[in-house]
């Protein structure tokens, strides 16, 4: 079957060939129709993650993936073949990027029959990612209010969905047509990075979920509550800052969960939520693909269909 391997950090993801991969007693074996980049395919490739991540070389990429069960494990009991199905896979482990992947069976969530395979792919690691910050970690409630960085990415055009589902107010940062698509997801308030200055026209919000990291997160504290809540998936909030602002913070550490997944499944056909999808490509073009993810550019979810 093809596959895009990795033979080593820093080098170009290649399309190769290996053979069909066998499910074990717990597993299912997973025809993929469609798959989904995320930056953290990027960070895996350049070795930036290897102290969380390790990778064996060679190694399969991808973690997203939307698709049919071929065929079930001997020990498996809730799976049929046919049944469609989503998951995330284990970073380490990849795989995604393939015509067919080995699924352990707890990590697989069934698909709604009004829920293409290409959005569906867009689910598992950022939908996933908001729902852990905004609704597990950060508990939003009713008449709160978050600020939500690159509102018009990946997972910020969840969380604001997420969040207007939950009743909160919702300010996004974007720029350029990401204004527009941060509206029309939700967004009460859109600041503009490029033009705005955000500590001008923001203040006493409860929580800030920072996709961006760097200078936009130590300028998001200024903006928080005193004792309001700064989570990012970027990078772990600096104590001695987060002292000095009278505020919480905390980096989301998102894992693959079939329980979350499910949940988010759940919410998000029961609220009509939007997949925002930048750009669809084959495994064959996969290099264009990784190339439009590393880019940073991607309004919404890169994905690739097979």
């Amino acid at each position: 079957m093809k596959t895009i391997r990795l033979d080593d950090y820093e080098q170009a993801p290649v399309l190769a060939e290996i053979t069909l991969p066998e499910p074990a007693p717990n597993e299912v074996l997973v025809r993929v129709r469609a798959a989904a980049l995320n930056p953290l395919d990027v960070k895996l490739q350049l070795g930036v993650l290897r102290d969380f991540f390790p990778l064996n070389f060679p190694s399969l990429l991808g973690t997203d993936l939307a698709g049919v069960i071929e065929r079930t494990g001997s020990l498996t009991s809730r799976w049929r073949p046919g049944d469609r199905v989503i998951a995330r896979l284990d970073p380490t482990r990849g795989g995604a990027f393939a015509e067919y992947a080995v699924v352990p069976e707890e990590q697989l969530v069934l698909l709604p029959g009004d829920l293409q395979f290409d959005a569906a792919a867009g689910l598992p690691t950022a939908a996933a990612t908001a729902w852990q910050a905004l609704a597990e970690m950060a508990k939003l409630t009713q008449g709160q209010t978050v600020l939500i960085h690159a509102g018009a990415g990946g997972v910020g055009s969840f969380a604001i969905q997420i969040a207007r589902s939950l009743g909160v107010r919702v300010i996004a940062t974007a720029s350029g047509d990401g204004v527009d698509l941060a509206l029309k997801l939700g967004a009460d308030q859109i600041i503009d990075y490029r033009t705005e200055d955000l500590t001008r026209l923001v203040s006493g919000v409860d929580l800030v979920l920072d996709t961006v990291g760097g200078e936009t997160q130590r300028r998001s504290l200024e903006v928080l509550r005193s004792g309001g809540r700064l989570l990012s998936t970027v990078s772990p909030p600096d104590i001695d800052l987060l002292a000095a602002h009278e505020v919480e913070g905390a980096f989301v550490f998102h894992t693959s969960d079939g329980r979350r997944l499910a949940e988010v499944v759940k919410r998000h056909k029961a609220f009509g939520g939007t997949v925002l999808i930048d750009s669809v490509f084959g495994l064959d073009d996969f290099p264009d693909a990784f190339a439009r993810q590393a880019s940073g550019r991607a309004r919404g979810k890169i994905i690739v269909t097979i």
